[in-house]
């Protein structure tokens, strides 16, 4: 099966498929396992050196932009478009070549002033976490916070909007609050993007900024054809966010997500510090096959040197035994592989590197070039920094190229350009939070490949780890505050060739006979809450 899923990987990569396919950018960093790839003939390491950003591309909105855009070639009436999501509760359908509005979306809620909530950095807070879109039913997922009554009140609103128009949908929002027995909206954040895995919508949830009150870890599924019909799992202890930007990652079977540190265990596990495996639902076995969590977790706990920074990344490399992996990289600095099919419960990984002395908290991106399989991540708020996983058995973690860009030049979380996949691999960040400019590296090499270009190329807006792009046909699309920014190279847009899909083999879980020797801990609860369809609330 990994055999076939590699052939598979590298036959789309170099063009078999149609040249005519469209390009679709639908979720957070392009695919299921958040590699952050994409690939487009048009972004050579030549063409890119020379890119500049679009002047006659509007991209004008209302509200901060902490969340990813998307991109559909066939949008609303035929029309290659751009989607974004705004803090301000607006949802925008732009024209991809000109960025003028298609449609908004303005009825979601009133979001929550920063004043109102317990704690926090984000103000006004509605729409952090990245939406997804599906494009079988041609509808948008969104969570939105909310408040009827300028504040007082709190709710977390689970919406699903026509792509092609922009109205609600019927038998939507959810109300999470609702819904879903035990959950509070006041103490819970939205900030990681959601995920579409089968027909279950999963939409994770942490604690705001500052880490106050009882809040949870939670993830909860929504069947997107019934919204009537949810699923939730929560981490027993308290605390154990599931906040990372990066969010829910599947490999088309399982959705994957990473939670964060927890309080007052008295040293028993309680779902915090870990890399967990869901079952569709969400549903938690419990079998330490289905969970990872360092053997250090109680001390990182103490510390609030975290797991949930960072979200899980799918990577498959062919030639090492184990081949299918998971990434982690923790507020510790250090990285982890994992082995997909046996997460192993609370044991020693794979393999792990300390590669940054610094908190580790972004998206990270992973590709492959004649080289190799490599990892791009954050090391802190202005270094770009790359580690390679050797095809070995066991597979190990070495250290890759580095780029320090300066106090006050910042990065955000990067994302990768590729001409075929593996040839002319580009590592793209924003001078998020610092100098706000696209800059471009060579994969291989971590060399200058785009150096920010000049004035024009200045955007106002980012925010640290949040802000990635995105690229399709030929341009780079960049999501700041009040502003979709597009960049483009200097040759017409090319037919593209198809991005290969980077949903990793699905791994079963290991037969019960030969199930790891179990550590002792406590097991996180799997609630379904199955609910009549909540009342729609008043819109403002």
């Amino acid at each position: 099966m990994k055999q076939s899923f590699s052939i598979l990987w590298l036959a789309v990569a170099i063009g078999v498929l149609p040249a005519n396919a469209q390009v679709n950018v639908t979720q957070h960093h392009n695919h299921d396992s958040r590699d952050g790839l994409y690939v487009d003939p048009a972004f050579t390491q030549n063409n890119a050196a020379s890119l500049t950003r679009d002047l006659g591309f509007d991209g004008t909105l209302v509200g901060n932009v902490y969340a990813q855009p998307l991109y559909i070639d066939n949008g609303p009436g035929g029309v290659a478009t751009v989607i974004a999501a705004t803090e301000s509760n607006r949802v925008y359908a732009l024209d991809a070549t000109v960025g003028t509005i298609i449609w908004q979306q303005q009825n979601l809620g009133a979001p929550v002033p920063l004043a109102n909530l317990p704690c926090g950095n984000i103000n006004p807070m509605g729409i952090t976490g990245t939406p997804v879109i599906d494009l079988a039913s041609r509808s948008i997922f969104l969570d939105a916070m909310t408040t009827p009554d300028g504040g007082a009140t709190k709710k977390h609103l689970i919406y699903s909007l026509d792509l092609d128009t922009g109205a609600i949908n019927p038998g939507w929002p959810v109300d999470v609050n609702a819904a879903v027995l035990g959950f509070t909206s006041s103490v819970q954040g939205e900030r990681g993007a959601i995920s579409i895995v089968g027909n279950i919508l999963y939409v994770p949830y942490g604690g705001h900024a500052g880490d106050c009150g009882t809040y949870h870890g939670w993830l909860v599924g929504v069947q997107i054809d019934d919204p009537s019909v949810i699923m939730a799992w929560a981490t027993d202890a308290i605390g154990g966010g599931a906040w990372a930007t990066g969010g829910v990652a599947s490999d088309g079977t399982n959705p994957f997500m990473a939670t964060g540190n927890t309080f007052n265990t008295g040293g028993n596990w309680g779902g915090g510090e870990a890399i967990i495996r869901f079952q569709p639902g969400p549903i938690f076995t419990g079998n330490p096959s289905d969970y990872w969590v360092p053997t250090n977790w109680f001390q990182l706990d103490g510390g609030d040197v975290d797991l949930g920074g960072s979200g899980p990344l799918l990577v498959d490399v062919p030639g090492a035994t184990p081949s299918s992996l998971v990434v982690a990289l923790g507020k510790d600095g250090n990285a982890y592989l994992l082995d997909r099919s046996n997460l192993g419960g609370i044991t020693v990984p794979v393999d792990s590197l300390h590669v940054s002395n610094n908190s580790i908290i972004q998206a990270a991106a992973s590709y492959r070039t004649n080289q190799g399989t490599y990892v791009a991540f954050r090391s802190n708020g202005s270094t770009i920094s790359t580690f390679r996983i050797t095809a070995t058995t066991p597979p190990s973690i070495t250290n890759g190229w580095n780029v320090d860009r300066g106090t006050g030049s910042g990065c955000g979380s990067p994302f990768v350009t590729s001409t075929d996949g593996t040839n002319n691999t580009i590592v793209w960040v924003v001078g998020a939070s610092g100098d706000q400019k696209l800059h471009g590296y060579d994969g291989n090499t971590g060399a200058v490949v785009f150096g920010g270009g000049g004035a024009n190329e200045t955007m106002a807006g980012t925010h640290s780890y949040n802000t990635t792009g995105i690229a399709a046909r030929g341009r780079i699309y960049v999501g700041t505050d009040n502003k979709i920014y597009a960049f483009v190279t200097p040759v017409g847009v090319p037919t593209p060739t198809p991005t290969p899909s980077a949903t990793p083999t699905p791994t079963p879980t290991p037969s019960p006979s030969v199930s790891p020797t179990p550590t002792p801990r406590a097991t996180p609860r799997s609630r379904p809450t199955p609910r009549s369809r909540p009342t729609l609330p008043p819109r403002p």
